[in-house]
Formats: C-alpha cells, structure tokens, sequence
C-alpha cells in the first residue's frame, strides 16, 4: 500500500507530505529520496497509508494538485520485483 510522488519541489520536508497525505488518511511511512553522496534531495518521496481505501483516495485526491510551484504526479508505487 505506497504511492510514489513525483516533482515534488526540493524544498518539501517530510512533514509537509505528512500534512497532505493524512487528509486521506493514516500515514504509516514517509520516505523521501536523498541523493546517498551529496545528501540532497531528489525530487521524489514513497507514502506509504494504511488500507488500499486510503492509497486510492489520496492518489485521486493528490493527483495533479500544485505544491510549491510544481504539479505533483501521484501514483500506486510499483514494485521492484514481480513474481509471475
């Protein structure tokens, strides 16, 4: 149950997500990607909620809006391994 956030701006904080995403419900996990050698951020985070319902109002909720100047681009993460 993650979301992966897209064009976030490289100001947004953790708690800014939080704020956004609990809206649509409970928030277990934030992470947001750094850059491992400069520490920077690199303009994408992984939410993850608590139930599918949650995921599913929040992506449709988010989808699109503007946060600090830029369109935000929410989806349903994907996983790195599929097992067929």
């Amino acid at each position: 149950m993650s979301i992966y956030v897209s064009n976030l701006s490289y100001e947004v904080e953790e708690d800014d997500l939080r704020q956004m995403f609990s809206e649509h419900g409970c928030v277990r996990k934030i992470q947001v990607s750094l850059n491992h050698k400069t520490g920077e951020k690199r303009g994408f985070a992984v939410i993850e909620m608590e139930t599918d319902a949650e995921e599913a109002a929040a992506i449709v909720a988010l989808r699109g809006i503007e946060c600090m100047g830029r369109s935000l681009k929410v989806n349903r993460a994907r996983t790195k391994y599929s097992i067929s």
